[in-house]
């Protein structure tokens, strides 16, 4: 097979188009550059009554303290619910708990209301959950996050720990940004076979417990979205699966799962009808496939199966029906980005030079832990020395025939071997365009992904007044599409003089001939709506590493805001929002816009810096923000736009000011927008501003004699003052109150430099 070496980051971007964070960062609870230690603090008689036989599978909570110590502090939480938990690991020696933040008190921590602290008493090295979350991330799926912790009980070290992150409505809320859709736990046997039409049906309970256990909307008890997810897999026409199936289930995700599962061994999860969630996401009327309880990975095995050999396109056991993978790998487009997925996954991260170097360092930190874990050894009898072989070689345990070096060796070796040689149709995702008033261009984006080259990618649209128009889109960095040769396609239209409805579809096409239709089935409508306030987001960037720094010299995600019309625009009682769903998330402070002028607005979450920091933050992955009138008006969207992954400095911004489609130009926050230049971006001069806090006097120096004007604006966008000069060096006095202003230095008409200046 030919493979496309894209960046990874961008080659493996998720189909959940601008979810609040699919991969949040690890924060507090989830370090794991250091082992953190938890604290219990219970009385003796809970835990002895937690730890006696006979109520190993009790679920009763018990009130204790919980307390969290880093390298920078300790968090104490009082009256948390503390028992045990998991399945075979509650009859072991070496037991796994259950951290409620939220059982007698309404609190979370850390955003968090339940842990999971688990002994991995199975695992020698007591990584693999945590190594496969990891790599889960890497592969794009959304996955708990988990690290170690040492565990204290009563001051009594109960040996290492990993800490592996709850799912439940705060889980899903921070990766796709809505919790009111239902969420499935599916334990064994949850084959996602069909049982009939009826909802009812799927109610199961052959052990006592659901099969498809409903975590949300409990009062509703409502199955009849996940029945009618499994009467679709099941019952529809090979034909027509992709079409019926992809409208509800993310079916790329699980193509990345399943490449995961095929690659780490996880024969615990639906190969073994159990360990997955299902999460039906209501911003995008999709189930998402989310794995966890991870141990059984990485060569773990109790089944007498060498994982290393299992046929990476029969991933079950013998002749069980497994709908979700036969199904999906008869479709002969979805087996060939399987197959994909599965070598790019090998060549990129599931090797030896990007995990070999991570595992020895994992080993590193924590074998002072284990030496001193007198529980480690309880249950198997695990020593030391089983510790280390379990990450090289092998153990002398019959379920741990390989270490997790040699399982990774061996397994890529055999899945090589397996590979077809297929070829997959150009992937097309994450389609967008903007929300275009009339008189403002049209732009239209798509993210794509080949195992070779892509020859042509084409746009087909039409009005209800209009026929259809077919136009090439180009990846040249130039129409909204990021980057040249990002694998961003982008293409502009020109603005409509009235409301109308554009539908639209793209096509793509590879150096082999295989093609795709984005969406399947239908058409992507984009609507046009009547001009009414002359505002626009002008000018955004959402990861500003270095570009410019608000009042406290620190680096956040910003927005500007643009009056276009000739008339001053009051922001009082209107609002900006990155949820479409929320239009009222953050109200403007009470400033007048002047015709022609820039308003600076800092994303940063952040509202005690001062009225111009919001309460959100935008997300480089990918999101939407928009402009929203009063409350008198509905809070319908005066402007908006939804992006695609951004990069760290870029600004995208609208050629013209206010009417242009989206576009890289010059970072010029607080003034008019700059094209990037064609040949080597842009091209700034090094003017130097002192004294940077001032009184009322700076200076303005650059080493190159030239013809320069300048502008300088309030925080509120109005120009204070505007100058001229001829030199290097000029001198600026102005008068007016304490704050924040901005300058942009202009030459030939460019904007050639842009910096923040604080008058004390």
């Amino acid at each position: 097979m030919k493979l496309f070496y894209a960046t990874l980051a961008l080659s493996l971007l998720s189909l959940q188009a601008f979810a609040q964070d699919l991969f949040p960062g690890r924060g507090t609870a989830f370090q794991d550059e250091i082992v953190p230690r938890v604290d219990i603090i219970i009385p003796q008689a809970s835990l002895d009554e937690i730890l006696a036989p006979g109520n190993e599978e009790s679920d009763f909570e018990h009130e204790a303290t919980f307390i969290f110590t880093d390298d920078e502090e300790a968090d104490t939480v009082q009256q948390i619910g503390f028992r045990l938990r998991g399945n075979t690991s509650r009859f072991s020696d070496k037991k796994s708990f259950k951290v409620s933040f939220n059982t007698f008190m309404s609190q979370q921590w850390k955003g968090l209301e339940k842990l999971n602290l688990n002994g991995e008493h199975n695992d020698p090295t007591i990584s693999r959950a945590k190594i496969c979350t990891a790599l889960l991330k890497d592969m794009r799926v959304p996955a708990p996050r988990a690290n170690h912790v040492a565990l204290y009980i009563n001051d009594e070290y109960r040996g290492l720990y990993a800490n592996v992150e709850h799912i439940d409505e705060e889980f899903v809320e921070r990766r796709f940004g809505n919790k009111d859709g239902n969420l499935y736990k599916c334990l064994y046997p949850a084959d996602l076979a069909y049982l009939g039409e009826d909802p009812e049906a799927y109610k199961i309970a052959p052990s006592g417990r659901r099969v498809y256990d409903l975590i949300t909307n409990e009062d509703e008890d409502d199955y009849s979205d996940i029945a009618n997810f499994i009467s679709v897999l099941t019952q529809t026409e090979l034909s027509d699966l992709p079409c019926e199936l992809e409208a509800i289930f993310n079916v790329d995700t699980y193509l990345r799962a399943l490449a995961f599962d095929v690659l780490s061994g996880n024969w615990d999860g639906y190969y073994n009808k159990n360990n997955f969630y299902l999460y039906h996401n209501t911003a995008t009327g999709k189930f998402e496939y989310i794995p966890y309880d991870l141990d059984n990975t990485l060569g773990i095995d109790w089944l007498g199966v060498d994982w290393t050999m299992q046929d990476i396109y029969n991933w079950k056991p013998g002749n069980e029906d497994r709908p979700l993978i036969d199904r999906l790998l008869q479709v002969s487009d979805y087996r060939a980005r399987f197959t994909y997925y599965v070598e790019e996954f090998m060549l990129t991260i599931f090797n030896a030079s990007s995990l070999f170097g991570e595992f020895d360092e994992m080993r590193a930190l924590l074998e002072p832990f284990v030496a001193q874990d007198d529980f480690y050894p309880l249950d198997y009898g695990f020593d030391l020395d089983d510790f280390n072989n379990g990450f090289n070689s092998q153990t002398d345990y019959d379920h741990t025939d390989y270490g997790i070096k040699a399982f990774v060796s061996a397994r890529r070796n055999q899945a090589f071997q397996q590979l077809e040689d297929l070829n997959p149709a150009p992937y097309l995702f994450e389609a967008r365009s903007n929300l275009p008033s009339t008189g403002q261009e049209v732009s239209f984006q798509v993210n794509t992904q080949d195992n070779g080259s892509i020859s042509e990618i084409t746009l087909c649209y039409q009005t209800p007044s209009t026929g259809e128009t077919c136009l090439n889109m180009l990846d040249n960095g130039q129409l909204g599409d990021g980057n040249a040769n990002d694998g961003i396609y982008g293409l502009f239209i020109d603005a409509f003089d009235e409301a109308t409805e554009i539908t639209w579809y793209i096509t793509a096409t590879d150096n082999e001939g295989a093609s795709q239709r984005h969406p399947l089935c239908g058409n992507f409508t984009t609507e046009v709506s009547i001009g009414g306030l002359q505002l626009a987001i002008n000018e955004y960037m959402a990861s500003n590493d270095a570009t410019i720094s608000d009042e406290a010299d620190e680096f956040d995600d910003w927005v500007e805001i643009h009056n276009y019309s000739n008339t001053s625009i009051n922001l009082g009682r209107r609002y900006l929002s990155d949820n479409p769903d929320l239009p009222t998330k953050w109200a403007f402070p009470d400033i007048t816009l002047e015709p022609g002028t820039f308003l600076l607005v800092w994303a940063d979450d952040d509202e005690e810096q001062g009225p111009l920091h919001t309460n959100f933050k935008l997300d480089a992955d990918g999101e939407f923000i928009g402009i929203f009138d009063t409350d008198a008006s509905g809070n319908i969207l005066i402007d908006g736009t939804e992006f695609g992954p951004q990069e760290s400095d870029v600004a995208i911004g609208r050629l013209p000011n206010g009417t242009g489609a989206f576009q890289v130009v010059s970072p010029t926050p607080g003034a008019s927008n700059e094209p990037v230049s064609a040949s080597n971006g842009i091209q700034l001069q090094v003017f130097n501003v002192y004294p940077n806090p001032t009184a009322q006097q700076i200076w303005v120096n650059t080493p190159e004699s030239g013809s320069y004007q300048a502008n300088l604006t309030d925080a509120a966008g109005r120009i204070v003052a505007q100058y001229d000069w001829t030199g290097q060096e000029f001198e600026i006095n102005f008068i007016g109150p304490s704050g924040m202003y901005f300058l942009s230095i202009q030459e030939e008409g460019q904007t050639i430099f842009t910096t923040k200046v604080l008058k004390k």
